[in-house]
């Protein structure tokens, strides 16, 4: 089955090798329980808003259709300032976007929490104000997962996970800011029950 994964830093893994990703995590676990699910293609790079990421979309080869669509988009909206109202109506047509290059099938779509950058040793350094920075990316995930709710794609919230443990050295790649593989090993391991049903077959 194939596998599209659209998303930015968090996505393409900024400052982890390939094979810690989290979409590679999940597809290989999926694999490993024998669901037949190929390497991921990934669209995403670090920085991308939710338009940099539709655009992206748009400049790409005709997509076709797939099997399966991972989401995770929104953190560099709020890094630069951009409202919740504009997050919003980006998130839902990106979301239709992926729906629509699954075929229609909304049950084959699955959609990534952002997490909280305000935890990490970055954020500390860099005067922003961290409460702020939880508010609004909880805004965010609260209008993603609603979007979600009302279209039937899948939600998974790693923003707790993320946020308890974002600001262990263990979970922070060399920049002080993205995820290392570890941490990227937790989120799939969130994602692959839910991945699991969505697909059918393997251990249940």
């Amino acid at each position: 089955m194939k596998y599209l994964a659209l998303g930015d830093s968090y996505t393409i893994g900024e400052g982890v090798p390939e094979e810690g990703r989290w979409p590679v995590v999940l597809a290989r676990a999926l694999r490993a329980e024998g669901v037949g699910l190929g390497e991921p293609r990934i669209i995403a790079t670090t920085g991308w808003t939710t338009d940099e990421l539709s655009a992206a979309i748009d400049a790409a080869e005709p997509l076709g259709e797939w099997d399966f669509l991972s989401l995770l988009i929104g953190v560099n909206n709020q890094y630069r300032g951009r409202s919740l109202e504009n997050y919003r109506a980006e998130f839902e047509a990106l979301l239709l976007r992926a729906i629509g290059f699954a075929g229609g099938r909304a049950d084959r779509v699955l959609v990534l929490a952002i997490p909280d950058w305000g935890v990490t040793p970055f954020a500390a350094a860099s005067g922003r104000d961290l409460a702020q920075i939880a508010r609004e990316l909880d805004a965010f995930n609260a209008d993603a997962a609603d979007i979600c709710a009302a279209h039937g794609v899948a939600f998974v919230d790693i923003a707790p996970v993320a946020r308890g443990r974002g600001a262990e050295a263990a979970m922070l790649a060399g920049d002080g800011l993205h995820p290392s593989a570890a941490m990227y090993a937790l989120w799939a391991e969130q994602a692959l029950p839910v991945a699991r049903r969505m697909l059918g077959g393997g251990v249940q």
